[in-house]
């Protein structure tokens, strides 16, 4: 089992019921702030650490869900925005006191499909009564763990019943293009003049991609779109894949020989980390868009917007001029609220998910999903665009 992914362990419950004590028992390190105030921490605190018999770990500790006042049913958004984001939950609990609050948490765990392990601290101040494990037990079956951050009773047995919670899916790096090459096939990957990228840098899909490539012992050739004809000539190398940078895709669907598979990085991702099937039937969507239809796009990450920014520019300029519609867009960048309701969208269009997890793609799309609102992705859009959406998802559909 590979170890290159980290999972992402939410910690939850209400004010003062001693999370960040609990996050400091289960490091064995004081990395985070300890009151007796309560609601100490104020927003969710992403935190990489290493606990002893789990290993690298991403810990994020939230606000109490029980915070009151305005400030605080904002904070209590964000708490919950969190559950979108980890792979499994530890929900505190203290003083035998099981409410609406867990009861919501809960609701929302099983909704996100997120397993979760109910610690109950403080039971060097007052027992687990059979009472409230019984009261537990009507809304979840999930582990119930007695704990004391003050005397670091039962840590062990915390830690255990948390690897038992853990997914496999957490820890296991998926391969871009497993499946699509062998060893020591060669696949040219062709890039092109990024201006959100770094100077002197590729941007983080190419570099993923040629992990990829070399952790499935093929041989990379790496190109740039202004030599990719001079390269096919004068070589006479015919790649097994060839993967482009899904902005050039016109240009370089011209250049490449029918008969050599070609697709783009950001179609690449979405097979990886997306809903792939609803990603391709949602790309149809497009050549029905009507005068007035809104379109959300979703970017993963976070970065100063320039002119030549795909998701808030390009995208929407060619939909509007393959559409020939009068089209509205929306933005919503990294893992932030959506706050329209998502039924106001005639599509969504996610990014190519390279700084984010399937896991958090998957919630991220789950309720348009769900509403029968259909999505797609970056690549795929501008490959229908172009008219070359079934070449550019053919290597996946086998």
């Amino acid at each position: 089992m590979a170890r290159d992914l980290k999972p992402h362990i939410g910690i939850f419950g209400r004010r003062n019921v001693g999370k960040s004590s609990f996050i400091n028992s289960l490091t064995g390190l004081d990395v985070a702030i300890v009151s007796e105030v309560p609601g100490t921490t104020t927003d969710p605190v992403k935190k990489s650490m290493e606990i002893l018999g789990v290993g690298p770990a991403i810990i994020i500790d939230t606000a109490g869900i029980d915070d009151s006042g305005e400030l605080g049913e904002k904070r209590i958004a964000k708490t919950l925005d969190v559950i979108k984001q980890i792979d499994c939950a530890i929900l505190l609990i203290t003083d035998n006191t099981f409410g609406e609050f867990e009861e919501t948490l809960i609701r929302k765990f099983y909704k996100a499909d997120v397993d979760c392990l109910i610690v109950y601290n403080k039971v060097d101040m007052e027992p687990l009564l059979n009472s409230t494990i019984k009261e537990i037990q009507q809304y979840t079956n999930a582990p119930i763990v007695e704990f004391s951050a003050k005397t670091n009773f039962n840590i062990n047995c915390v830690i255990e019943t948390l690897k038992s919670i853990i997914p496999e899916t957490a820890y296991q790096k998926p391969s871009l293009l497993k499946g699509l090459i062998n060893r020591g096939d060669i696949v040219l990957l062709i890039t092109s003049n990024d201006s959100e990228a770094p100077e002197g840098r590729l941007i983080l899909p190419q570099v993923m991609a040629i992990r990829d490539v070399l952790d499935n012992g093929a041989i990379n050739i790496v190109v740039n779109v202004t030599e990719l004809e001079l390269f096919l000539h004068s070589t006479g190398i015919k790649p097994k894949l060839i993967i482009t940078d899904s902005q050039a895709f016109k240009t370089v669907n011209k250049i490449v020989p029918p008969d050599i598979p070609l697709t783009g990085f950001s179609v690449a991702y979405a097979h990886m980390r997306g809903p792939f099937d609803d990603y391709v039937k949602g790309a149809g969507k497009i050549s029905d868009l009507k005068d007035g239809d809104r379109i959300l796009i979703l970017e993963s990450c976070t970065h100063q917007v320039s002119c030549d920014d795909i998701g808030r520019f390009k995208i929407p300029k060619w939909l509007r001029e393959y559409t020939k519609k009068q089209l509205d867009f929306d933005v919503v960048a990294g893992l932030d609220e959506i706050k329209n309701p998502i039924t106001d969208y005639a599509l969504v269009i996610q990014c190519g998910s390279c700084m984010i997890t399937r896991k958090q793609v998957f919630s991220r799309l789950a309720e348009a999903i769900e509403a029968g609102v259909p999505v797609t992705n970056y690549g795929l859009t501008i490959a229908w665009i172009n008219g070359i959406f079934e070449r550019a998802i053919a290597p996946f559909m086998s």
